[in-house]
């Protein structure tokens, strides 16, 4: 793409492509040589201890869940928060146990046993630094839009049905099955042994967050419930299942790195789960940090940002932590706190480590009710509903990915729901595909990781021929599917103060998927907040349908029948708004 502007079509001379050291160059680098300064730092501490707040119940329930003491998940963010932050390719990401995760480390425990776990988390993070040295966290851009959207929501559905027991105190005749269908009709027997009072803790720890959320919405409201909760089961003597009576508490101190059990035939035996665990890590961190961008402009560099993760895991393996991976509740949470940079990741860590250091006794008394009440509120926040049934109206193709992603994931294993997504998306693009012309072979499919010093390559090609410095019109050609998608996500960074309107012509597309769909509507919903109109023009019927089923419509986006009547528009708004 080539931006035109003002009276004539400037080229800028390519930049000099650019070393292998500035690729993998931490942004905390990049963040301390732009000048960091005492304001700085005080926004990152406060920024820190809110997401250590939020982070702090966050990492023991879903270490429970998953099998391991809440002690290795306080583990796990300390030292995998710390290495994502210091070593990371975003800005703002902050590590940490994650509810993804759950069910494939629960697996894992109960197959090869926890030194199995800690052993299969290092040689994820092997995998990850591999990935990352090798440059192929880019490509992770092309799983697509519905596949990502199925799986988080099936493994919100697993997340919720592993806490069914916890919630309503049920005392089983037989160890928990782990699959769904095994596990639903040993939960129905055990009914008869439901606690009211499990029940109750479980009820008002749902009430409480939910309601802190509504009334004081800058609150921690996970926090403040577990406070409570731990506050009456010490103060009454509330006969309820505790992390004190389970796991024996929470140690006071770190514990000295030592490796797992290492041989020849079980690293080859924890392969298949360290795979996936790399290719879960790989996605959920870079969706996370794509968010984090979305947010604040910035750009992350996603094959620095894998490095990071990688050495994040060995590191918290060494510990005896869990699998690390950059969070998008924690990471959102970091932006809206007023982060500066990475130093906020780190100081998260510091302040979750001060906690154990000083108040670890008082996590003795939680109870194990209340935190199965934060992670069905995890669950029911990671299913992306809205999104979940636009999809489903969005074509039938969509549809067909969505659920067979969807159900895999419930029913049968997450990498196998994310290559069956990957497969039956790839399919639906050549047929797609083989019924549209005008293709232009040239058009990048994904861009390339680049370093700070230079900026990201354009994303269309040349402009129209009538010119006007306040417009600014990104033309973009060929089949724009969730391959390309990423090449339209930094198209406001390109947006100089004197542009007042945004046009993005859709003339030469002929067609769209949902994934480049949903970039759209961001970059919509991005350039609103900048007080920008964004105009689409020459979208074909095809296209607009699209555009339209994912909710890109007015007030966010005006659509006009080609680019002269754009152009027209966009002076006409400007004008108006001169008067």
């Amino acid at each position: 793409m080539t931006k035109t502007t003002g009276k004539q079509t400037r080229k800028t001379p390519p930049p000099a492509p650019p070393v292998l050291g500035e690729l993998f160059l931490p942004k905390l680098i990049t963040v301390l040589r732009e000048g960091y300064t005492l304001a700085h730092l005080r926004s990152d501490a406060v920024a820190g201890l809110t997401v250590a707040i939020v982070a702090l119940p966050l990492s023991m329930a879903i270490a429970i869940a998953a099998g391991a003491s809440p002690a290795q998940g306080i583990i796990t963010a300390i030292i995998g928060g710390f290495f994502v932050s210091l070593l990371g390719g975003s800005r703002f990401q902050i590590g940490g146990p994650a509810g993804a995760f759950i069910v494939l480390m629960a697996t894992t425990a109960q197959t090869f046993g926890m030194d199995g776990l800690i052993l299969a988390t290092m040689m994820s993070g092997a995998i990850l630094m591999a990935i990352g040295f090798l440059k192929l966290g880019t490509y992770i851009k092309f799983i697509p839009y519905p596949v990502t959207v199925g799986f988080t929501a099936g493994i919100a559905v697993i997340i919720f049905a592993s806490q069914i027991k916890e919630l309503l105190g049920l005392q089983l005749a037989v160890p928990e099955p782990g699959p769904l269908l095994e596990k639903l009709p040993v939960l129905w027997n055990a009914l008869p042994t439901t606690d009211a009072l499990t029940i109750a803790v479980s009820a008002a720890t749902v009430l409480v967050i939910v309601g802190i959320r509504h009334f004081k919405p800058h609150w921690p409201g996970m926090l403040i419930a577990v406070a409570l909760a731990a506050g009456a089961t010490a103060a009454f003597s509330l006969p309820l299942e505790t992390i004190g009576s389970r796991f024996g508490g929470i140690p006071s101190s770190l514990p000295w790195p030592a490796l797992p059990d290492i041989s020849g035939p079980r690293l080859l035996a924890l392969l298949p789960s360290a795979i996936a665990f790399a290719l879960l890590g790989s996605i959920e961190s870079l969706l996370s940090a794509v968010v984090a961008d979305g947010m604040t402009g910035r750009h992350h560099r996603s094959n620095s940002e894998l490095v990071a993760q990688g050495v994040a895991n060995i590191g918290s393996s060494l510990f005896g932590g869990i699998c690390v991976t950059g969070t998008i509740a924690r990471t959102a949470t970091n932006v809206r706190a007023g982060a500066h940079g990475p130093v906020a990741g780190m100081m998260h860590a510091g302040f979750l480590l001060l906690f154990i250091l000083i108040a670890a006794p008082l996590a003795s008394f939680i109870p194990l009710a209340c935190l199965a009440g934060v992670l069905a509120l995890v669950a029911w926040n990671m299913v992306e509903k809205h999104a979940f049934m636009i999809l489903l109206r969005a074509s039938r193709a969509d549809a067909l990915i969505l659920l067979a992603t969807f159900g895999l994931t419930i029913f049968r294993d997450l990498t196998e729901a994310i290559v069956v997504g990957f497969a039956i998306g790839s399919v639906v693009f050549i047929h797609r595909m083989s019924q549209t012309t005008a293709i232009e072979s040239w058009t990048p499919f994904v861009d390339e990781d680049l370093p700070d010093r230079i900026t990201a390559p354009a994303d269309a090609k040349a402009g129209p021929t009538e010119q006007d410095a306040e417009i600014l019109v990104y033309r973009i050609s060929g089949a724009f599917f969730f391959g390309a998608a990423a090449s339209i996500g930094s198209v406001l960074e390109r947006i100089a103060d004197t542009h007042r309107v945004l046009i993005i012509d859709f003339a030469a597309v002929p067609f769209v998927d949902s994934t480049a769909a949903h970039m759209i509507l961001g970059l919509a919903q991005r350039a609103r907040k900048r007080g920008l109109p964004v105009i689409i023009s020459g979208a074909s019927k095809i296209v607009q349908q699209k555009l339209v089923a994912l909710e890109i419509t007015a007030p966010l986006v005006s659509y006009e029948p080609a680019l002269a009547q754009a152009m027209a528009a966009a002076r006409a708004w400007i004008d108006g708004r001169n008067e």
